[in-house]
This record gives C-alpha cells, sequence and structure tokens, in this order.
C-alpha cells in the first residue's frame, strides 16, 4: 500500500560513506529513488555523468540558481553542489521515497524549505577513521584532506538539526538501521493513505487479503 511520499536526507563529513550506503540500500527497499545532484566539479575516476551527479559548468549552474531549479545548493572546497528539485518534486507527488546525500549546508537548506523531510546524520567510527579513507580514496590532495578533516570536526555541531544519526563502523549494519529509520517513516499515520488503509483493514477482516 503505498502512502504519501517524502524525502531521506542523509549527510554527514566527506569520506563517512554516504554514498556508499546507499548504493548498499537502494536494492533492498521498493519504491526508494535516488536523487543525482549537479556539481560544478570535474568527474573523478569511474565517475557516470548523470548516474554519480550531473557534471555541468559554472555558467549552467549560475543558469540553474537563476531559474531557482535547484532545492538547495552549496559551495564546498571551491567547487558548487545543488539538488535539482524537478525530480525530486515529482517522486513525492507518485508516493515514491526519494534519497539524497548532500552535506550540511544543503542538508540544512531542505530543512527550511521542506519540514517535512527526514534528516540522517552519517558519522564515521573516528576522526583517525575518516582520516584513512580519504587518504585511501586518494582522489583528494593533502590540502585538501586536511581542509575536510577540520571542516568535519566543526560539522559534528550540527547534530542537533537532524532527526537520526548512524554510525558508520560496519557497511551492513548501517544499511539495517537505514532500511529500519525508512521503513519506520513509512508507517506514519500522517503519511498513510487512510482511504486505502481502511479498505485493506476491511478486506483482512473478510478474510479476501490473507
Amino acid at each position: 500500500m503505498k502512502g504519501k511520499g517524502f524525502l531521506i536526507v542523509l549527510s554527514g563529513p566527506s569520506g563517512a560513506g554516504k554514498n556508499t550506503l546507499i548504493d548498499h540500500v537502494l536494492p533492498r527497499i521498493p519504491n526508494l529513488k535516488y536523487s543525482v545532484s549537479a556539481t560544478t566539479r570535474p568527474p573523478r575516476p569511474g565517475e557516470v555523468h548523470g548516474v554519480d551527479y550531473f557534471f555541468v559548468s559554472d555558467q549552467e549552474f549560475d543558469r540553474m540558481i537563476a531559474n531557482h531549479e535547484f532545492l538547495e545548493w552549496a559551495e564546498f572546497v571551491g567547487n558548487r553542489y545543488g539538488t535539482p528539485k524537478a525530480f525530486v518534486e515529482n517522486e513525492i507527488q507518485q508516493g515514491h521515497t526519494v534519497i539524497m546525500d548532500v552535506d550540511i549546508q544543503g542538508a540544512l537548506q531542505i530543512r527550511r524549505r521542506m519540514p517535512d523531510a527526514v534528516l540522517v546524520f552519517l558519522l564515521p567510527p573516528t576522526l583517525d577513521e575518516l582520516r584513512r579513507r580519504l587518504n585511501k580514496r586518494g582522489q583528494d590532495a593533502l590540502e585538501a584532506i586536511v581542509k575536510r578533516l577540520e571542516h568535519s570536526a566543526k560539522e559534528l555541531e550540527y547534530i542537533v538539526d537532524y532527526d537520526y544519526y548512524i554510525i558508520n563502523d560496519d557497511l551492513d549494519k548501517a544499511a539495517e538501521r537505514l532500511a529500519v529509520i525508512i521503513n519506520a517513516e513509512r508507517c506514519r499515520v500522517a503519511r498513510a493513505d487512510l482511504n486505502a488503509l481502511q479498505e485493506l483493514w476491511q478486506r483482512r477482516q473478510n478474510g479476501d487479503d490473507l
């Protein structure tokens, strides 16, 4: 039974494992849609346009801002990132759950514009582990890694603005926790189609839906 759609926002320090976690959860949950962000940074090895990000020029990003095409956008380490709002709004209207990963600035923008969005803060086990992951990733220069770590320590202060937190110390366990959060939110009475629920309940009483 499909209820009202909603948005799950996963954010946390760079290197906490947001993309990996979402990739692990998407195949497990029906009607869960991933929202692809736009960015002005160049693609990293293996990243695909339209799958990992929409890679756009600064001029195109400016045009999208001017046309109010972003649900949120932010600048980080010299690059800009934004969430095209048309996809999110269309999927929610169809009753789907949309999940996205954004930085802290973006999550707080979304909370102001979409108060019903569910915010989940993803934590690495420790800052030392976060440093190890960033170094292992090999995608950033040392200076950028230092900036990311300094920024991450400050970001932890914003966890009070979130609905849930997950410590990503084990990928399978973290995915299970995220799945539990999504399914619990789907069971909120406020998101239910009450007429459909009543019909389903009545069929069960009549033995028609057993």
